[in-house]
């Protein structure tokens, strides 16, 4: 496997710029100054075709004149000049380049030329690029910064690849202030060659990211994607923000990186495939990335609350079980710990709660301390652990009382350390995230953020940050997924549709569908195709009463409430009449069939759909005619292993469907399952199908048989 282009480009021995200048204003110059403040310790030749000196530094007219061939370039100059720029990097051997300019495929027919041949031009000579498009990268491990912020004082564990350059050069500050920092971080921009893939295969290799976070637009291979993601989960987090998957989303990132978005369920299902736990927030993917990326795992779902206040407390507690959490009572043993450190009145059993209690040392130390050491808990969310900030808050009201002690004399009296707080969840190997309405005005808050330990500004927020690790050590328990093998292809499936490609079919008839089906193993419905009445007759007497009759032409695609079905038919009498009425209501003598009436309490759909980026998708769902109205499914990308198309059966809202249910018995999960496999292996293997429709899936006692069937053909 070739060497992961990010390693030279996050790790370059010589940078040169271009666009850089002594205006401090522009924005080449201001990723300049970030490579050269924050202490970059290659070589630095910037190119300027006036300027002989550029921030202190001497500067070259060309690429030409360089002493050296620098090992990645950075370009912010205008457009027009990407490409010439570009080329004489290439001929001089440089292997790596970021390109910061605007201007291409985002920007429509035009700029896609370009960009194309910034293709051209680097694959001709080797190079390999970031960009166009892009805010640039940084990598904290070694000082690189080519960003426009400044790197944090220490380095990080978060590693980042964004599709929007802002979340990583503008939200430097919001992220300080949080004690947020990167390990690496890429913007990617129109990903013309370097592409988030390629990012995520980095940091999952990377050593110094503990956990990895990505902000998506849109992907272009999205087998790709999930193959590699799919390899890093099981033992390092990925989170994910996805946008494009509403009207709106999808407009703004075709505009903004050119992205190829697909519906936000699918992305919803693949991030569940590859093992990537998704946020629908940035806040939420900063926050919930960095509890990954500084706190223990997860090694159970048992939450412990200690909390200053019985609101946050209730809320925190709430919000976990919603998440999967549970909240369990202290044994008799831990509450006799806590009971005498506590007031009479207050609750020891989990969430214990101080009640105003302003004690810090036994809110913040003590009792977590008891509570983590019991072996009780998997995890701990403490509220209410501030000092300074309250009593800045408070002084206004009790100075009066104090013989005008002045403010910040009060604050030294009444001042609190705590150092060895901080220390438990390294101690006790179990994660603690803090709930604090105080943000860095308070000592304790700040001591908590600079030791790594996440403070979240609501208690609902601190618990949904617990539920983000519970996803991942689900991941963590997931089944292994093996790499599924397809069969060959059947030759009777690929008869049919050649047939039906020759005669200009554009989609397949229920029957032809079926038998396609039913070659490939799946359980469907016993039916003839009958011609006459007499016909229907004799297939009836061979099958046994009750049937389903119903049109059977490729050009009726759907049969629903339009007369050309009739359902129970119990008689020879009411066949014949059922017969000529489908027959009336398509409007020729179209062929009938004859099929026996599968009977069950469960109906559910299964199906296939192509996305640009990620081929053939396959669909699970509750069927039947509620299916658009309900929309209760989940997508995977083809071909399905055995555990993947398990995983489909308990996505859906209406999986208790699936157990046992009113007398019914559970369903056969394993050939549920196994119609899913079927459906994305009959999607591979013949390309000429477009879409594919099973609907309903009827559940007979337990078994699932595929009661309606629809292909569509290619045109």
């Amino acid at each position: 496997m070739p060497e992961n282009p990010l390693h030279l480009l996050l790790d370059p021995r010589s940078v040169a710029t271009v666009g850089a200048g002594n205006n401090p204003l522009k924005m080449g110059t201001l990723q300049a100054l970030s490579l050269i403040k924050d202490g970059y310790q290659g070589k630095f030749y910037p190119i300027h075709p006036t300027d002989k000196i550029v921030l202190g530094h001497k500067a070259y007219a060309s690429p030409m004149e360089l002493p050296e061939t620098p090992d990645l370039v950075l370009i912010v100059v205008p457009t027009d000049q990407v490409i010439p720029v570009l080329e004489d990097f290439a001929k001089i051997g440089t292997k790596r380049a970021i390109i910061i300019s605007a201007g291409f495929r985002e920007t429509g027919d035009a700029g896609r030329e370009r960009e194309g041949r910034l293709k051209e031009i680097a694959a001709a000579s080797g190079m390999r690029f970031l960009g166009p498009n892009c805010m640039g990268v940084m990598n904290t491990g070694n000082n690189l910064n080519m960003t426009i912020g400044e790197l944090p004082g220490k380095p990080g564990a978060l590693g980042f690849a964004s599709q929007s350059g802002t979340y990583v050069a503008q939200t430097l500050l919001y992220l300080k202030e949080r004690g947020i920092r990167f390990s690496k971080a890429v913007s990617c921009g129109n990903e013309a060659d370097i592409d988030i893939t390629d990012v995520l295969e980095y940091l999952g290799e990377d050593e110094q990211t503990k956990a990895i976070i990505l902000y998506i637009e849109g992907l272009r291979d999205g087998r790709r994607f999930i193959e590699a993601a799919r390899r890093i989960t099981p033992h390092k987090p990925v989170l994910a923000q996805y946008v494009g998957g509403s009207a709106a989303g999808a407009q703004a990132g075709q505009s903004h990186t050119g992205a190829l978005t697909g519906p936000d369920l699918l992305y919803d299902g693949i991030f569940r495939q590859a093992g990537i736990i998704r946020c629908h927030s940035i806040e939420d993917l900063y926050a919930h990335g960095w509890a990954h990326a500084t706190q223990p795992p997860l090694r159970g779902n048992r939450l412990a609350v200690v909390t200053n206040s019985g609101g946050p407390g209730t809320a925190i507690s709430h919000t976990a079980d919603q998440g999967g959490m549970t909240v369990p009572r202290f044994s008799g043993v831990l509450q006799a710990k806590i009971r005498p450190l506590i007031p009479p009145h207050a609750a020891c059993g989990n969430p214990v709660d101080l009640t105003f209690h302003l004690d810090t040392q036994v809110l913040a130390l003590t009792i977590p301390e008891f509570i983590m050491e019991s072996g009780e808990v998997d995890g701990l969310i403490l509220h209410g652990a501030v000092n300074s900030g309250f009593m800045k808050m408070v002084y206004s009201h009790v100075s009066g009382f104090m013989a005008d002690v002045p403010r910040e004399v009060f604050l030294e009296m009444m001042a609190k350390e705590m150092p060895a707080a901080v220390e438990l969840p390294r101690k006790y190997d179990l994660p603690l995230l803090i709930s604090s309405f105080f943000g860095r005005e308070d000592n304790f808050t700040s001591l908590y953020i600079d030791n790594d330990i996440p403070v979240f500004d609501s208690p609902e927020k601190a618990a949904r940050g617990m539920a983000s690790l519970l996803r991942h050590l689900e991941i963590r328990r997931r089944k292994s997924i093996g790499t599924p093998v397809l069969p060959p292809a059947s030759p009777v499936a690929m008869e049919i549709i050649r047939m039906a490609l020759a005669t200009g079919q554009k989609a397949l008839d229920e029957h032809q569908a079926k038998q396609i089906l039913a070659a490939y193993g799946v359980p469907v419905t016993r039916e003839e195709i009958a011609r006459s009445e007499d016909e229907a007759v004799k297939i009836a007497n061979d099958i046994g009463f009750p049937l389903a009759v119903k049109a059977c032409a490729w050009e009726i695609m759907h049969k629903s409430g339009l007369g050309l079905i009739a359902l129970n038919v119990r008689t020879e009498e009411a066949l014949r009449e059922s017969f000529r009425s489908v027959r009336e209501a398509a409007g020729s003598p179209i062929p009938v069939l004859i099929q026996e009436m599968v009977t069950g309490g469960r109906e559910f759909v299964a199906g296939m759909t192509r996305y640009p980026g990620f081929g053939p998708c396959v669909l699970f769902g509750l069927g039947g005619v509620f299916t658009e109205a309900l929309q209760d499914t989940t997508l995977r990308s083809a071909p399905l292993s055995a555990v993947e198309a398990e995983e489909m059966l308990a996505d859906i809202r209406a999986k208790a469907l699936l157990g046992e249910f009113r007398g019914l018995p559970a369903v056969d999960g394993s050939a549920l399952a196994g119609i899913l496999q079927v459906v994305g292996v009959i999607s591979l293997l013949h390309p000429e199908i477009t879409e594919i429709d099973l609907n309903p899936i009827i559940i007979a006692k337990a078994m699932p048989v595929v009661a309606d069937a629809l292909f569509i053909l290619r045109a």
